[in-house]
């Protein structure tokens, strides 16, 4: 375990973490600490804590989230598959965990984070909503999970290095293969270039009529849809389907890779790009053709997160990875369209590289931490986009309006047919 560390010594903190006595004195391929679960990055160094969740190990990207709140919702949503958490808030478990927060649509599966970072130990749950601790949680759905690390130092070491690829690994006898988890690490090829999507997406077509929870009352039921949005299924989160139906849209979600020709025969009166992991160029390959196609008939079409960067994509932009990407739920964005600043809810490590957009689209959104660009519009058809995830309510409800302005536009267009 180790022990807090002053603010002003985090990579300190880091690099003291990075090597472990028994192996310096030995020398051996088998590290036996008394810690429970390592965290090991691919340039060698290692954290040591307690593991929770699933015993095992997995490989993937580290990046920190800065949310206080949401922590289910975080590791459930299929955008993060690929990834490790780093929660920066402490006390991540606190209220437990129940089944109507989870994002992922098909509730047998588990795509989502790789593995969780804690700095403190999870206590009892202490919320009425709350049906299973954490720990049992993550245990069930298979995710790794490390505490009792100093967090801030690994937070320091990715805002300075970028964002890691790593080994989290959860052994209870504490016996581990360092070599073996170094290796793997060092191997592991990292996002780019990575389609993660066949791994999330829906395996078949199917509706969508849920919406939003309402207190005291639960979810509701979408009975007089006036509208029909197809939503491409990239990743796609329970709460973006129950926001398109709470604005009486009936929803047809279709696996990533449908067809053009097959979204246009279900006569939609609006197409929805989801949101979803790994790297928009690689998904590209066969997303962005049926997005070019879409926008060719006029379809309103609206896209966030991956789908937003697979629409600059198809419009002629292009992506870049991003050094620590964005991560939480406390992130300034400026709507440049009516000029308010929004707090949103983000998870991208991706964006657009906005110096390549082209004459035909608008930027209509920008970050206030770093100026990236989290918006944008087509001048000469009912297409938008933007970077961040409206259906959170960090703000709380600051982004809902994206929803209104995107039935709004199908309203305009089945105006003008």
């Amino acid at each position: 375990m180790t022990e807090k560390q002053p603010a002003e010594a985090h990579s300190k903190a880091a690099e003291a973490q990075a090597t472990h006595p028994k192996e310096a004195r030995a020398q051996a391929s088998w590290l036996e600490p008394k810690a429970s679960a390592l965290l090991v990055l691919a340039d060698g160094t290692v954290f040591e804590g307690c593991g929770l969740g699933a015993t095992g190990r997995a490989a993937g990207e580290v990046c920190f989230n800065t949310a206080m709140t949401g922590y289910e919702e975080i590791l459930t949503d299929p955008s993060y598959a690929g990834q490790i958490i780093t929660f920066t808030f402490p006390h991540i478990g606190n209220v437990g965990t129940n089944e109507d927060d989870i994002e992922t649509v098909n509730m047998a599966a588990t795509p989502g984070a790789r593995g969780v970072v804690l700095h403190t130990a999870i206590t009892q749950p202490s919320n009425y909503r709350a049906t299973r601790h954490l720990e049992q949680w993550l245990k069930a759905r298979g995710i790794i999970g490390l505490a009792g690390i100093d967090t801030r130092a690994l937070t320091s070491r990715i805002r300075v290095k970028g964002m890691p690829n790593a080994v989290i690994a959860h052994q209870p006898s504490g016996k581990f293969d360092l070599d073996a988890l170094k290796r793997e690490a060092r191997e592991w090829p990292g996002l780019v270039g990575m389609d993660l999507v066949p791994m999330v997406t829906s395996g078949q077509r199917f509706t969508w009529d849920e919406t939003p929870w309402e207190w005291d009352r639960g979810y509701g039921r979408q009975e007089h849809a006036q509208f029909h949005v197809v939503a491409i299924d990239y990743g796609i989160k329970r709460n973006i389907l129950r926001q398109l139906a709470g604005k009486g849209c009936k929803v047809t979600v279709v696996p990533a890779q449908t067809a053009a020709a097959d979204i246009v025969a279900l006569k939609p009166d609006g197409v929805f790009l989801s949101n979803g992991p790994g790297d928009p160029a690689a998904t590209g390959e066969y997303a962005v053709p049926v997005i070019r196609d879409i926008i060719a008939k006029g379809i309103p079409t609206f896209g966030i997160c991956l789908g937003h960067q697979m629409l600059g994509i198809a419009v002629g932009a292009k992506t870049m990875k991003m050094h620590q990407g964005h991560h939480g739920a406390n992130h300034p964005v400026k709507d440049l369209v009516t000029g308010k600043v929004e707090i949103t809810s983000m998870n991208h490590g991706f964006a657009i590289d906005r110096a390549t957009l082209p004459s035909t689209a608008t930027e209509t959104h920008v970050s206030l931490f770093d100026g990236s660009n989290c918006g944008i519009a087509l001048k000469d058809k009912p297409v938008f986009s933007v970077q961040y995830h409206p259906e959170a309510s960090p703000g709380p409800r600051d982004s809902h309006y994206l929803f209104e302005r995107f039935v709004e536009m199908m309203r305009r267009e089945n105006k003008r047919g």
